[in-house]
């Protein structure tokens, strides 16, 4: 990442953060205040652009949670014992799935 795109995002987290608008001029007078020089004003329009009419926590509360439920049970370790024993039917489902392609006929090569 160029020092340009660093800067930006950290001005729109900070913007974020504050609970203020994400624009370009914002951003661009965060960064100027920051003492970063050489960022062109299109990396701040592109950022406040793309960000504009969401709500940047959420985006960022959001991040993973997007299909690995299937990791949470073995991140909790020992507390997840239980949860161990679940998980397990799951993935011998997957399994069964896996080989029912193979019974169609249907392969990598063929």
């Amino acid at each position: 990442m160029s020092t340009a795109e660093l800067a930006s995002s950290y001005a729109a987290l900070i913007l974020a953060d504050d609970g203020v608008e994400i624009t370009a001029d914002k951003m661009q007078t965060l960064i100027k205040a920051a003492g970063v020089v050489d960022v062109e004003p299109i990396w701040t329009s592109l950022f406040a652009k793309a960000l504009e009419g969401k709500d940047v926590k959420d985006l960022l509360s959001a991040v993973g949670s997007g299909g690995g439920a299937a990791a949470a049970p073995a991140a909790g370790g020992a507390a997840a014992g239980g949860a161990a024993a679940e998980a397990a039917p799951a993935e011998e489902k997957e399994e069964e799935k896996e080989e029912s392609d193979d019974d169609m006929g249907f392969g990598l090569f063929d």
